[in-house]
């Protein structure tokens, strides 16, 4: 195998990205607006594994001049890296403690005592803070949605507050999580494919973040305050149910390594289920099987990924993009622009930021190396604009389960997307300001 300076530029080699468009990305459009199918939503009838298998078919037949089993032997190495790797076994363990966390009911227990805490008149900024919280705590934007959105349409009603704004809310809340919170599956894949600890690229993401959160907070603060008095619910929690997630929260923002903060959870989540009764021997073994059966098609796309990846790469693919870049963006500032871009149109193809990163990981490190950008500030990028795209397009998982619970259109919510709008601004000046976010701006040298 030769090193990538030595390939020739080849826009041949993408194919199989652009197959996979049109497979996936098109189906999707055809079945979610041309010609939807009732009870289920357009963009989950192509199955992403069997788009990127057929992609992968694609791959392999490129590029006679390398035998099949050189083939296997390239797609091997990139399978076998230690980041890879790592991130595979995360995955398997991040399964189960959302398994086990969801059967013990700590999601539902944690977002009550915190809604239990919050003033009525403060319901609207105070379903922010809690949807910021529970991502972070579970690690998934879905699953806070999920769990908060019928509460959001409950505030709407007795407040008589938008159910729009409160749905969108809750969706950038629960983005603000996923892109910041320890066990994302989104946060892991950007780290372990740029082979940099989670801590490191918390430090640079949470100085873009917390600035747009801060300001979300002040609008969602003025909206609330110009609304009706609104009826206070009583929510039942036990606070035994909630106490993990907070720990879990703790120890992964000290730096504890993921495994053991993961390992940690799930334990504390299998006694307090034992001790409140909510989980027995047989719910808890399923329910983590259940979690980490749900991790399969991420695990399984990411080998099919890093496998086209690394034929892309060998055949030039990636070559033709870095010449493409250094063509047309000019230094530092350029490169985080290009990584910027590539990432956000992944995930306006995949409708799945975790995807949308795997797939253009090798080629932010690439560009990342040409142009000089710390891998920190790559892992930032990558989670950060991947979560801003997911938590806006209409046809992603998070927009349409949060419309459907809701009653509403995801069109419906676009508007009040206050958090990942503001969240693209403060992206953008990060970058101009050589990505120190609003704590400590000043000019890059």
């Amino acid at each position: 195998m030769h090193e990538m300076n030595d390939k020739k530029a080849n826009w041949g080699a993408l194919l199989p990205i652009l197959v996979f468009l049109v497979l996936y990305l098109g189906t999707g459009i055809w079945f979610e607006y041309i010609k939807p199918v009732e009870g289920q939503m357009g963009f989950y009838i192509m199955s992403v594994v069997v788009a990127f298998s057929i992609a992968l078919i694609i791959a392999f037949m490129q590029n006679p001049a390398l035998s099949f089993d050189e083939k296997i032997h390239c797609c091997a190495g990139a399978i076998g890296d230690d980041n890879i790797t790592t991130m595979l076994f995360i995955f398997l363990v991040a399964g189960a403690f959302g398994g086990i966390a969801k059967q013990a009911g700590g999601a539902e227990s944690t977002a009550n005592l915190l809604l239990s805490c919050i003033p009525g008149r403060l319901a609207i900024p105070g379903l922010f803070l809690i949807a910021c919280l529970i991502s972070m705590s579970m690690g998934t934007s879905v699953g806070t949605i999920t769990v908060l959105v019928p509460v959001a349409a409950q505030v709407a009603g007795n407040g008589g507050f938008s159910l729009p704004v409160c749905v969108g809310t809750v969706v950038g809340g629960a983005m603000f999580g996923d892109n910041l919170s320890f066990v994302s599956d989104t946060t892991i894949a950007a780290t372990k494919t740029q082979g940099i600890k989670m801590k490191d690229k918390f430090h640079v993401n949470i100085k873009i973040a917390l600035p747009a959160a801060i300001l979300t907070m002040v609008i969602l603060v003025i909206l609330a305050l110009r609304g009706g008095p609104v009826t206070v619910t009583h929510y039942d929690y036990n606070i035994f149910q909630a106490i993990p997630y907070f720990i879990v929260l703790i120890l992964a923002m000290i730096g504890i390594n993921v495994f053991i903060v993961l390992f940690i959870g799930i334990v504390l989540f299998l006694l307090v289920g034992m001790m409140t009764g909510s989980v027995d021997y047989i719910s808890a073994f399923s329910s983590m099987g259940d979690g980490t059966s749900g991790m399969f098609e991420t695990m399984v796309v990411t080998i099919l990924v890093s496998s086209i990846a690394a034929l892309i790469r060998e055949n030039g693919g990636f070559k033709a993009i870095l010449d493409f870049i250094r063509n047309h963006f000019s230094g530092k500032k350029g490169g985080m622009f290009g990584i910027a871009l590539l990432t956000s149109l992944m995930d306006v193809a995949t409708a799945n930021n975790t995807v949308a990163i795997v797939i253009a990981a090798p080629l932010a490190r690439d560009i990342s190396k040409e142009f000089g950008i710390e891998p920190e500030k790559v892992a930032s990028l990558l989670d950060t604009c991947s979560c801003i795209v997911q938590g806006i397009i209409p046809y992603g998982a998070q927009l349409l389960v949060a419309a459907s619970l809701a009653g509403i259109s995801s069109m419906d919510i676009i508007p009040s997307l206050y958090y990942p709008y503001l969240l693209l601004v403060f992206v953008v000046l990060s970058i101009f300001f050589d990505g120190k976010g609003l704590f400590g701006l000043k000019p890059s040298e």
